[in-house]
């Protein structure tokens, strides 16, 4: 197989991204930088991309999970210190490159979708694309005020770093006192928790429900995990526009 397509299926970006690291010479194959994009890799060799060991395979199959990840969880495949992602999935999975799209804090729960689709992967979290992601937060302090709501409609300044951080418009409904939902399309850290305490509320929980079209069950539970349905995958495709 190609070693552009290889890293693309990994994850590493797209076609024409992979390209531009491997000319930089990110990738080793057996001990030795190539800077070919067309260089040819097989099972058989050791490949690494940064550092990081990639799985090769013929005729890749793909796999895509929808996790509903818990509370301190971390979003990795591995950490030797803190309990993670990859510590819930079978490793059917994990031997075939499944990795997390995107991420959620460690103290978020909700869902999380892997896969070792790299394309899809990149495209969902690439903010050219304006995926909406959906959360539900509870949080300590006053009600959400009709002005703090089309304030965040038309994008807030946030001012809690060295540099003023301007955000895209979110969505905010009161869903309670002390309870919202929000949509947003971009992922800055923390993100959620900084629009809540720009207007002087504290997060107590926060858990993701929905990306693009795909919405957690009512019955979901922190823990569960599943194959996404083939119309599942093809509303993710289509929201990305891969279909």
């Amino acid at each position: 197989m190609r070693l552009d397509k290889i890293l693309a299926d990994s994850g590493f970006g797209t076609r024409s991204e992979v390209r531009k690291l491997i000319v930089r010479g990110n990738a080793v194959v057996n001990g030795k930088v190539i800077r070919d994009a067309s260089f040819k890799v097989s099972p058989e060799d050791e490949l690494t991309c940064f550092g990081k060991p990639v799985k090769i395979h013929e005729g890749k199959t793909y796999y895509y999970l929808l996790f509903d990840k818990p509370d301190e969880v971390l979003t990795a495949m591995e950490d030797s210190r803190l309990g993670c992602v990859g510590d819930h999935i079978e490793d059917r999975y994990k031997n075939r490159g499944v990795s997390p799209v995107g991420r959620l804090d460690y103290h978020t729960t909700g869902l999380l979708i892997l896969t070792n689709d790299g394309e899809l992967s990149h495209r969902l979290t690439s903010p050219s694309y304006g995926i909406p992601k959906t959360y539900m937060v509870c949080f300590e302090g006053t009600p959400l005020t009709d002005e703090d709501i089309a304030k965040a409609a038309s994008g807030i300044t946030l001012t809690d770093t060295d540099s003023p951080v301007r955000l895209k418009p979110c969505e905010i409904t009161r869903e309670g006192e002390n309870r919202a939902k929000i949509i947003l399309t971009e992922g800055k850290t923390h993100e959620v928790r900084r629009i809540m305490a720009h207007f002087g509320k504290e997060v107590i929980s926060l858990r993701r429900i929905g990306i693009a079209s795909l919405f957690l069950e009512e019955s979901s539970v922190p823990g569960d995990l599943r194959e996404l349905t083939s119309e599942e995958i093809l509303l993710l495709k289509q929201a990305v526009r891969l279909d």
